[in-house]
């Protein structure tokens, strides 16, 4: 049987719905989420919502970003505003 990597089983996933994911893992709202990475809001917000889609390369690096800040499954009180 074939192993298979955790960027991956990214790639088969949806963007969309890994976005969402992350947004609730994370705790912070869109405005947040914008400010935290440097996206502009309208951006992201087209990504979350289904209008465009967001590239597979960006979502790997915005979870690894928040893994590596602890910003997932923590939910650091003193997240960025």
């Amino acid at each position: 049987m074939r192993q298979y990597a955790k960027r991956d089983i990214i790639k088969c996933m949806n963007t969309q719905e890994e976005l969402i994911e992350l947004k609730e893992k994370s705790g912070l709202s869109l405005k947040k989420l914008s400010d935290y990475f440097g996206i502009p809001y309208r951006t992201l917000q087209d990504w979350y919502y289904g209008n465009r889609k967001m590239p597979e390369y960006l979502l790997r690096l915005m979870i690894y970003k928040m893994e590596m800040e602890k910003l997932l499954n923590d939910k650091k009180e003193d997240a960025p505003e």
